[in-house]
């Protein structure tokens, strides 16, 4: 339906794929999760997933959706493992390149020209080429929605950490310049930055009361 230039959609009237698209652009632009497993016959896998976040801090956790059991989905379940890579922009066409479907038994990491490199606690490899990887140990397995879309939590075990984005002891997005995804094809580049302090409700109070006192 639609009113005063408005349109109200029921989720319960669409279809699933009308709904995915709807979904997809308006809940933008999503971090990527550049998930990095291995398969029980040893082959390194690498596949993009935008339906990602962090959960906690303390301890750290992270999740990401699967829809449907892909090779990310069987490799993790065979290891309880897996690695969360960071999408830099210079990576970003490597990043599309493994969104492909592979067959199971050949590796991404092969096809894109990138690097698997051993992991420090986890069976999965990291890729040596993103700025930021994130071992990763199967916490939880939860499925949701009416078709299979299994979200996967993993506690961070080890967190690797280029020193070229390092700044002062904490990690200088700016030096990683991150990809979002977007709806359909689309993508974001991340290259502005601005700050806005968090306010306090007592500092808020003090600057409303000062302009109330304001003459004019």
């Amino acid at each position: 339906m639609s009113h005063e230039g408005w349109q109200e959609f029921d989720p319960g009237s669409l279809t699933g794929e009308e709904m995915y698209h709807l979904l997809n652009a308006a809940v933008v632009p999503r971090p990527i999760a550049w998930v990095s497993t291995v398969s029980a016959a040893g082959v390194p896998n690498l596949a993009p997933h935008s339906y990602f976040t962090a959960v906690s801090p303390e301890p750290p956790i992270v999740c990401f959706s699967s829809g449907g059991e892909k090779d990310t989905l069987r490799n993790l379940r065979h290891t309880r493992d897996f690695v969360v890579n960071v999408v830099p922009e210079e990576l970003a066409e490597a990043m599309n390149l493994t969104s492909a479907d592979f067959p199971p038994g050949e590796s991404e990491f092969a096809a894109a020209g990138l690097t698997p490199e051993p992991s420090s606690r986890v069976h999965a490899p990291r890729l040596l080429e993103s700025p930021v990887s994130m071992e990763c140990v199967v916490e939880q397995e939860v499925d949701v929605g009416d078709k299979p879309n299994t979200v996967v939590f993993g506690r961070v075990v080890a967190l690797h950490v280029a020193n070229r984005v390092m700044r002062e002891g904490r990690i200088d997005v700016s030096a990683i310049r991150p990809v979002g995804r977007l709806a359909g094809a689309g993508y974001a580049w991340t290259r502005e930055f601005f700050s806005m302090p968090r306010p306090t409700y007592a500092g808020l109070k003090a600057q409303w009361e000062a302009q109330k006192g304001s003459p004019g």
